[in-house]
This record gives C-alpha cells, sequence and structure tokens, in this order.
C-alpha cells in the first residue's frame, strides 16, 4: 500500500476549477491503488474501482465532515449503501485520519473494526450497511432527522444499480419525493453489472432510470461518472436544489483503470486465491499508468 499523506487536504474553492480537478482526479488514482491493495483481504474489486472518482470527489471537497469529532452535529452525512464496496472509502477515511493508517492492513482480523462491509465500528461510519437496497430507507430517515433537529448537513448516499431492483427502495423513494428532502443527494453507480457479472438490464431492466426517479419527485440529472468536473457540477446543482431530492446517475465502468477489470466486469475474487497474484502486479501497473 502506498504511505499515508498525512496532511489533510482543504476544500478548494472555484478560483481555480482545473487545479481542483487535478487534486481529485490525484486522489481518485490513490484510492483505486490503495483499494486494490486491501483486495487480498476484501473481495470486492469492481464495485470499488468504479467508485473511486464519486467518493474522491465526496470526501476531498463536498462532504462537511471532521474526521477528530465524527459525530459533530452540523456535519454532512454520507452513506455506503453497498456495504461490500468499502475499499476506497476506508483509504479515504484513515488518509483524512478518521482512523489510523496502520489499520487497514488488519481489516477483517479478529478484533479490527474494519470488516468487508461497512459498518459503525468504524469511526464515522453512519450505518451498519449490506443489505442492498435498503440504505435509501435510512438515509430517507436521516434526511427527515436533519431537518427536524434544524441541522445544516446533508445527506450523501452512493447506491450502485442493481440494488434499484429492490422494491424497498422505491418506497424510500417515495417518501424522499413526498416529503420534499431537498437535503438528500443520491448518487447511483452506474456500472452496469451486478453480483454475478450479468447485466442489469438482462438480469432486471432498470431503464428508463430518470424517468422512474422523475416519476418519484426527483431532480434527475445523468453523468459520466469518471469526468470529476461534472460530478462537482452534478452535486452543486442538487446541493442547490430547494424543492426535491436529487439523484445523480452517475455511468461508470466496472473495475475502473485496469483492462481486464473492465473487460471482464470482474466483482468478485482475492488476488492470491481466486485471482493469480501476478495479475495483482499487472493491475497495480495499469494503474500506476
Amino acid at each position: 500500500m502506498q504511505k499515508k499523506k498525512t496532511e489533510i487536504p482543504e476544500k478548494h474553492t472555484d478560483d481555480n476549477r482545473s487545479t481542483l480537478i487535478e487534486m481529485i482526479t490525484e486522489k481518485a488514482r490513490f484510492l483505486r491503488l490503495n483499494a486494490l491493495a486491501l483486495n487480498n483481504r476484501t473481495l470486492h474489486a469492481g464495485a470499488a474501482l468504479s467508485s473511486a472518482d464519486i467518493i474522491a470527489t465526496l470526501f476531498y471537497q463536498i462532504l462537511r465532515l471532521d474526521p477528530q469529532n465524527p459525530q459533530w452535529e452540523q456535519r454532512d452525512i454520507f452513506i455506503n449503501s453497498r456495504g461490500h464496496a468499502c475499499e476506497p472509502l476506508y483509504v479515504a477515511m484513515a488518509d483524512l485520519g478518521f482512523f489510523d493508517w496502520q489499520d487497514l492492513e488488519k481489516i477483517e482480523d479478529e478484533g479490527c473494526h474494519l470488516h468487508g462491509l461497512t459498518a459503525t465500528t468504524t469511526p464515522g461510519i453512519e450505518f451498519s450497511t449490506g443489505s442492498l437496497g435498503s440504505a435509501l430507507s435510512l438515509a430517507v430517515g436521516a434526511a427527515l432527522a436533519q431537518r427536524i433537529f434544524k441541522r445544516e448537513g446533508q445527506v450523501y448516499i452512493v447506491t450502485g444499480d442493481g440494488e434499484l431492483q429492490e422494491g424497498l427502495l422505491w418506497e424510500a423513494a417515495m417518501s424522499a419525493g413526498h416529503y420534499q428532502l431537498n437535503n438528500l443527494i443520491v448518487i447511483v453507480d452506474r456500472n452496469g453489472y451486478q453480483i454475478d457479472d450479468r447485466g442489469t438490464e438482462e438480469v432486471m431492466g432498470l431503464e428508463p432510470l430518470e424517468d422512474k426517479f422523475a416519476a418519484f419527485h426527483f431532480a434527475v440529472q445523468r453523468i459520466n461518472g469518471h469526468d470529476i468536473g461534472q460530478l462537482l457540477t452534478a452535486i452543486e446543482t442538487a446541493q442547490n436544489e430547494t424543492t426535491k431530492p436529487s439523484v445523480i446517475i452517475a455511468e461508470t465502468i466496472k473495475g475502473k483503470g485496469v483492462s481486464f477489470f473492465e473487460s471482464g466486469h470482474v466483482h468478485c475474487g482475492r488476488f492470491g486465491r481466486d485471482i493469480d497474484v501476478e495479475l495483482y502486479h499487472k493491475a497495480i501497473g495499469e494503474l500506476q499508468g
């Protein structure tokens, strides 16, 4: 794993947009490299790599958080709906100082707070997740609580696309629209493939996805989820929404950054067990460019 950069990045302004985009792009590469290094202990390389740009944009620029005070009342709330896509999230949180960088090397060890699914044992994790489709209900509850207690923080949730086939999620979406939760921003990692590496449209078609969310009274945007500029603009637009919850459908590539992951839509597998360990070095080489 790369050595942790000890400084905590400060939020940038729009004074130099290109510098901001370059910084986040480099952080996304940093997340991918270190997330892949965790893949000898965890299982979900495909989703981890497809979501790295989203996680980097949120954690290094958008989210209002205090790593030294994770329960700060005015914080933004982030929910990782796909608990299994935990690797880039853990790397970002360690880099920012929520917990020691060395903890990453103990993930899934007995007594370690880090698990293969995000859980509240880890400082800064708001909810334990992993039951796909259920986390939007948690996000709706959190957004309602923020409103009731008049807290400034917004609620952000990153979901997979396969879990949008769950009925519970659409019940939560109906509630979000009904209560006009403009403090709720949903980002869908639309990589097009599910856990068994079949396409979502083959398993249970989701399209037209924009129309579905719009019918539930969401403000809808669809973007390239690997374009940092588009991610920033879409999130800023959602932050300024006054009457509706927002959803950003971020089109991504499963296994982004590693050619043989992208072409095979790889989701699961541990280097040295399910995947030839020699491919690890090839994958790292591709990510390093």
